[in-house]
């Protein structure tokens, strides 16, 4: 009987080893997921793979293992450069644009040090960025975000992405390249809140001209409805066509209810009815004009809004 008790309690004790291991870095995971999926519960089910792998392994190799966090960072990214090249398959039977899932600003996890820990609210969770990250090829995006995001060294992203050291290098050139021609004119945030605000202003008081005034001769309107709730099939172009959609959306919907709602992109916007939120309108801001509006109504996106 004695015997029997000190197996159990070994059990037991080995079993709350594994979870204060798992409980611990679980945060640090689902951000780094994140950004490289820009879905959370796609997010949530690489850093689940990861776990169930780390269970697996026998007593003797866990001990092997001198850095459980950093094995954990290594096996998630090669989970999520697997799930990105699946995801472009999927997304070729998508209905109608795909965007990032937005995520809500502030968790406590946002207001941790560590850059590792921080689930949200940075430039590298904004929607601006996870577009641009969308158009990179897998290995593109994980050593970007390895490198420039988590600040990993080369040596081991190559271990990932399963190439040379200087081939790793060459990715992150390629990807920074392309973030920056997209990125690096984005207003600052001020001056980002300052259009949004006005923005928001001239939405609600239904003000067409002054509508138009703010957005970009060039602006894009990419609705995400993932084909379950009514959303734009392509992206709207143009000041007058997206003024016209945004205002004539509003007038079919005298119920709804707009509130400002701080992202990582800054100011933004979510709509609700009935006390449900069903669409988060995310703005881009180049100058003193909005140049994108990304509004996500899938309902399967939008569930940490409500």
């Amino acid at each position: 009987m004695m015997d029997t008790t000190a197996a159990q309690r070994g059990r037991h004790s080995m079993t709350d080893d594994l979870t204060s291991t798992l409980d611990a870095e679980r945060p640090a995971l689902r951000g780094l997921a994140y950004r490289m999926l820009g879905s959370l519960s796609d997010a949530e089910d690489a850093v689940q793979d990861a776990f169930v792998r780390w269970v697996r392994l026998t007593d003797a190799q866990r001990s092997a293992i001198e850095n459980p966090g950093a094995w954990m960072m290594r096996v998630t990214s090669r989970i999520c450069l697997d799930m990105l090249g699946s995801a472009r398959a999927r997304r070729e039977t998508y209905v109608g644009p795909w965007l990032p899932e937005p995520v809500p600003a502030l968790t406590e996890a946002s207001r941790a040090p560590d850059p590792l820990e921080r689930v949200t609210l940075d430039d590298s969770v904004s929607m601006a960025l996870q577009v641009v990250l969308d158009t990179l090829t897998p290995a593109e995006r994980v050593a970007f975000v390895l490198h420039d995001v988590f600040e990993l060294p080369f040596a081991q992203i190559a271990e990932t992405v399963g190439r040379s050291v200087e081939a790793t290098r060459q990715l992150a050139s390629s990807a920074r390249r392309k973030v920056r021609s997209r990125t690096d004119d984005a207003a600052p945030r001020e001056r980002h809140d300052a259009v949004a605000a006005a923005f928001a202003a001239a939405t609600g008081a239904g003000d067409f001209d002054a509508l138009v005034a703010l957005l970009d001769p060039d602006v894009t309107l990419t609705s995400d409805g993932g084909g379950k709730v009514s959303a734009a099939r392509r992206p709207v172009l143009g000041a007058v066509n997206v003024a016209r959609f945004i205002l004539g959306v509003l007038t079919q919907r005298p119920d709804a209810r707009v509130d400002p709602i701080a992202t990582a992109d800054g100011l933004g916007f979510i709509v609700s009815e009935n006390a449900v939120v069903d669409t988060v309108m995310v703005l881009g801001v180049r100058a003193d004009r909005v140049s994108d509006v990304w509004l996500v109504r899938n309902p399967d996106k939008l569930t940490s809004w409500r």
